[in-house]
């Protein structure tokens, strides 16, 4: 099968936001009068609001421009009973508290002037108690048409059993026990969450409204679509359906997958375009962080099957297998994160080691795929496990790490400048000790990148195996080294601690 995936993906630097939490705009402000609203600077909660809209992000849009943003991930933004939105209860929507669908409109065209794609989060396995069809199961059980729609136990049905969206307090005990939702309430939800009852997707009219929901937002003008744990939808063809119905619309529509794991059975060109590349993450977590990773981290996502401290060697293998994974059209589109809203963020996993989190930025813009930066990790916004790594959006300046937001913008300079970082191969050159060099290069550009991950001064040689360069000075691109090459190597480097340098040929 001929794989094709969105050609500008390729050139796209991602931002995340959460949309509660980035900006609130004065034009809301009747709306939310009245309202009972968290403090924008207190800690974040699992259940309270903080007012973040989408007039908010219109407002910061040349923020994110003088940034380098050329591409925002929203968390879903359809109307839903909690302020990640995961739990949808109407799917053609827009939540009213984040200005409704006249918001999403002025946010798209004013996005799409700069430049920017929009590409917000599509909740399809579940829904909410809140949605209309689960509501009219529990008004009327069997009797309801639409008892296909979800997996409801046949004793529940009939209230044989207790019926109702919210457990007693002998049904939470199940719960707590591993009793499956099932079991002990009567219908499945997703991770048994009674709060998030799992859609039927083999019931064709299932189907056909998620499919339409999709395709609306597409109509509208959504750039494509994050599509939240579809694993857990086991079949391929409802997927390959998917992909069918919004290309069709859209054909550089970008399908994005939540999959924590190796992803081929839905990177064959039939299905998503890319994953959120949490291998990456874990890997340079491995790298960069290494013996000082908190425990925790090991019980988020399936980080625990393969995260464990690792040196230079260990971490080019890594980069190794996981480009042998997948066709390079699929690896060009990958989005490559080091954190997001359901991680820690990186720097706090690091101990606030901001040297892991430059490393790790370093690395993600000089790779293959598309970089995507968290909300706020530009301005040293810290934050460990959900819901502390959600917080709200410092916007007071004085509240920057004004160096790190720099650090950023310069990189994402430098992958806007060189179409090699964006568009050329990945070549290993050398993985000694904490030092990993690759070369990026096109016909017109070849790039050589250096990490030196050691707390330690590092001279080292680099060989340039058909490279073909010729000797001379290097143009130092990014970093503080002065190089040339002798005799087909980069010879005696010497890299500070904690540091990378990008390496080029001198224009003449």
């Amino acid at each position: 099968m001929t794989i094709i995936t969105p050609d500008w993906v390729r050139d796209a630097i991602f931002y995340q936001i959460f949309p509660d939490r980035f900006a609130r705009s004065p034009r809301l402000d009747s709306l939310r009068a009245g309202l009972h609203f968290e403090a924008w600077d207190s800690p974040p909660t699992p259940y309270g609001f903080k007012g973040g809209d989408l007039y908010g992000i219109v407002e910061h849009l040349d923020y994110l421009q003088d940034l380098g943003i050329s591409a925002i991930y929203l968390n879903p933004i359809t109307a839903s009973a909690s302020n990640h939105r995961y739990h949808t209860y109407d799917y053609f929507k827009i939540d009213p508290l984040l200005g409704g669908d006249a918001a999403f409109r002025e946010l798209l065209d004013q996005a799409h002037a700069r430049g920017i794609r929009i590409i917000p989060d599509g909740v399809f396995n579940h829904a909410s108690r809140g949605f209309w069809a689960f509501h009219h199961v529990l008004e009327n059980g069997a009797g309801s048409p639409y008892v296909d729609w979800f997996h409801f136990h046949p004793d529940r049905l009939n209230r044989k059993k207790h019926w109702g969206a919210y457990p007693t307090e002998e049904e939470q005990k199940l719960l707590q026990s591993g009793v499956s939702a099932y079991e002990a309430i009567g219908y499945r939800a997703w991770w048994n969450l009674p709060a998030l009852p799992k859609f039927n997707t083999n019931t064709p009219a299932v189907r056909e409204y998620i499919f339409s929901a999709a395709i609306h937002w597409i109509e509208f003008g959504a750039d494509g679509w994050r599509l939240d744990v579809p694993a857990e939808i086991d079949d391929d063809s409802f997927w390959q359906e998917f992909r069918r119905r919004v290309k069709a619309v859209n054909p550089d529509a970008y399908l994005v997958g939540e999959i924590w794991h190796e992803a081929k059975r839905w990177l064959q060109g039939d299905q998503f375009d890319a994953v959120m590349n949490y291998l990456l993450t874990g890997g340079l977590m491995g790298w960069l962080i290494g013996e000082r990773l908190p425990s925790y981290i090991f019980t988020i996502g399936d980080y625990h099957k393969y995260l464990k401290p690792i040196d230079a060697e260990g971490f080019a293998d890594w980069i190794d297998y996981l480009l042998g994974l997948y066709a390079p059209e699929i690896n060009y589109v990958q989005l490559n994160l080091l954190d997001s809203h359901d991680t820690p963020r990186f720097i706090t996993t690091a101990g606030e080691d901001w040297s892991a989190l430059k490393l790790g930025w370093f690395f993600l813009f000089t790779y293959l795929g598309a970089p995507c930066i968290y909300y706020g990790d530009e301005v040293g916004l810290k934050g460990g496990p959900d819901p502390a790594c959600r917080g709200a959006f410092p916007w007071d300046e004085k509240q920057w790490d004004h160096s790190l937001r720099d650090y950023l913008k310069a990189l994402t300079s430098l992958r806007h400048t060189h179409p090699a970082l964006r568009r050329g191969t990945f070549e290993r050159l050398l993985a000694q000790g904490h030092v990993f060099a690759y070369a990026r290069r096109t016909d017109k550009e070849t790039l050589i990148a250096v990490i030196n991950a050691d707390r330690a001064t590092i001279n080292v040689d680099i060989p340039l195996s058909g490279l073909d360069l010729p000797d001379g000075p290097l143009a130092t691109l990014f970093g503080e080294a002065k190089a040339e090459v002798n005799g087909g190597q980069v010879r005696g480097l010497k890299l500070a601690p904690r540091s990378a340098i990008l390496l080029g040929i001198p224009k003449p």
